[in-house]
């Protein structure tokens, strides 16, 4: 491997809205080098490679190339400079055939030019050879497999001469065989002198693929290391090595009977199977897991939004079905989703009227709204979870982050659940405000809700879960009671071991 250095990363900074989500971190990468960037969700890796390939500037910090400094980066200058990424979703056009996928961004056109189609078919023919992809380059790209459309991305990298090519979770849904192809391109690429970054939550891919490894860890570049001196455990130690410091109201509850059970639930719209969980009146289930291990297909399932095709759904001991959300708030289940601005509220109505949304039938008659009690009910809400807010007719899109979730979470308290899903509670707010939201969950628990939390923080899953669900590629790999379960025995479950 050569000593050559690439691209290197200098002291970035990055905060979005009072989230540090990156903190003075270090990055470098060596010519003829396949590097591992690992670290939990929300660690700052995707800000990270956002940053290397212009499509987010640094608050402060440098990006050089060839000891050169990118002055004013972009998303244009970065693909002139020989970066390229590859993300989990292959972007090409679908409706596109694949010489016209590697031709965009590579051939120069104007209006008036003509399109030399021998020769591009003979161009992306050429790319897809070198990389040994027996693919037609006359094939609908959205007819490929996944496995073909990455190799199609990859071999657009190559005809822009990329140096550096960024590659994120690109196994994630790939079968063994598919795996070790791409490993054999990987390899390819890097012996003809390009720089790889490789991003992968499967920790035992790295020593078959990576020759060094760096760790991000809430922000911060925590160590780099050569692969040949590192192990899996270590790897995992340095990942979550941090104490619990944030401060949980957890409070001993009584915990009830079973309130929602699932047997050998699956939906194969979303990837979910077999899924076996019970949640009690009063108890906090922490579900865990890596991104795209299945925890929000989960709950749109239970929610009904991607209806069950198999398996059971339990409520109180009686079967339900759920082929709506309608009917799921029916039976007295609720969602805060994960995505606030777009799933949880809508900016641009009132907050009172972002409350009442989902009890619409409560506060009105033959098609008219109840001003006054609706009025009434929403200043109840304000005043109760201490939504910061001039007046409750403001738009919601005029409130703090944190804020935006006490409404989101408002709207479904008015319906009187019994099943609360919780889906990144606190992503992205405040520690003031998270600290809030969590005394809301203790509670409502109290009350004898029974709350399934989807969280990517392993300190809020250990800091108010009572038992603790781990998901692993579609079905709970295991569950863990709160006395036994470290941040390490999550991790290592979630990455199915």
């Amino acid at each position: 491997m050569s000593n050559n250095t690439l691209l290197r990363a200098i002291n970035i900074d990055k905060s979005y809205a009072g989230v540090h989500a990156l903190n003075q971190a270090s990055f470098e990468l060596r010519a003829e080098e396949v590097h591992a960037l690992i670290g939990e969700n929300g660690a700052g890796k995707s800000t990270l490679i956002k940053i290397i390939t212009g499509a987010v500037l640094p608050d402060s910090g440098t990006i050089q190339l060839n000891g050169t400094t990118i002055a004013q980066n972009s998303p244009r200058v970065a693909k002139q400079l020989g970066i390229a990424a590859m993300y989990q979703q292959p972007a090409l056009f679908p409706e596109l055939s694949v010489a016209e996928n590697i031709a965009i961004g590579l051939e120069e056109s104007s209006l008036l030019s003509r399109v030399n189609w021998r020769n591009r078919k003979r161009k992306a023919s050429e790319l897809l050879a070198r990389i040994g992809a027996g693919i037609d380059p006359d094939a609908e790209a959205g007819e490929l497999t996944l496995p073909q459309q990455q190799l199609v991305e990859i071999a657009r990298a190559l005809g822009a001469e990329a140096k550096v090519l960024i590659l994120d979770e690109p196994t994630a849904s790939l079968s063994e065989e598919d795996t070790q192809n791409l490993f054999a391109v990987i390899r390819q690429l890097r012996n003809e002198g390009a720089g790889i970054v490789y991003i992968s939550h499967r920790l035992e891919e790295l020593p078959l693929i990576a020759d060094r490894v760096t760790v991000l860890r809430d922000g911060s570049t925590i160590d780099t290391r050569s692969m040949a001196d590192v192990n899996r455990q270590q790897l995992i130690q340095l990942m979550v090595g941090r104490e619990l410091s944030a401060v949980f109201p957890k409070k001993t509850v009584q915990i009830g009977e079973p309130v929602l059970e699932l047997r050998q639930l699956g939906c194969a719209a979303s990837g979910i199977n077999d899924v076996n969980l019970t949640v009690r009146a009063g108890e906090i289930v922490g579900l865990a897991g890596l991104v795209g291990c299945g925890r929000t297909q989960l709950a749109h399932t239970v929610f009904g939004l991607t209806p069950a095709d198999r398996g059971d759904v339990l409520l109180r001991g009686k079967p339900v079905k759920l082929s709506s959300a309608a009917q799921a708030i029916e039976c007295g289940i609720a969602y805060v989703p994960e995505d606030r601005r777009r799933h949880g509220v809508i900016l641009d109505l009132a907050i009172s009227a972002n409350i009442t949304l989902a009890s619409l039938s409560r506060f009105s008659s033959f098609g008219a709204v109840d001003s006054g009690r609706e009025k009434q009910v929403s200043a109840d809400y304000v005043r109760r979870l201490r939504i910061k807010t001039p007046a409750i007719f403001a738009p919601a899109g005029t409130l703090s982050g944190g804020n935006q979730q006490k409404v989101a979470l408002s709207r479904w308290l008015v319906t009187n659940p019994s099943v609360l899903i919780l889906d990144e509670p606190t992503q992205g707010i405040d520690v003031g405000a998270k600290s809030e939201v969590h005394a809301l969950m203790t509670d409502l628990a109290a009350q004898g809700v029974a709350i399934l939390m989807i969280s990517s923080e392993l300190p809020e899953v250990l800091g108010m879960s009572d038992r603790i669900a781990v998901m692993c590629r579609g079905t709970i790999a295991a569950t863990l009671d709160r006395a036994e379960a470290t941040q390490e025995k999550i991790l290592a479950l979630a990455l199915g071991h």
